[in-house]
């Protein structure tokens, strides 16, 4: 499956990481991997309310957790830019899809980066 949104589908998605020699490339490449299934999840179950995105919110959140010991075994870690990097994309992500009151700190809540 691949992205249908005409915004998403032409994302830079973690620009900010990517340029950012201190974050590995392949590790930066499976958030993007994540967020893009994010992105594909929603558009096939097409969420009709806040508590439905949030599942698929928190479960891709979850996943990003998951990499934060691969980070550190590779001298970096889920810090101050890297929050704020994906933190802007799930924003923008959610956005996309139609949720424009949802507070990103609820949409990413699981996280422990």
């Amino acid at each position: 499956m691949s992205i249908h949104n005409e915004t998403l589908k032409n994302y830079d998605f973690l620009r900010v990481m990517y340029g950012d020699g201190y974050f590995p490339d392949f590790l930066v490449d499976r958030i993007k991997e994540i967020l893009v299934h994010l992105c594909e999840e929603i558009e096939k179950k097409n969420p009709q309310s806040t508590e439905a995105l949030l599942i698929l919110t928190h479960s891709a959140t979850k996943k990003i957790n998951a990499l934060e010991e691969e980070f550190e075994e590779n001298d970096c870690e889920l810090e101050t830019e890297a929050r704020e990097s994906i933190g802007a994309d799930f924003e923008f992500i959610v956005r996309c899809y139609g949720f424009a009151e949802i507070d990103i700190e609820d949409v990413i809540e699981p996280r422990e980066w």
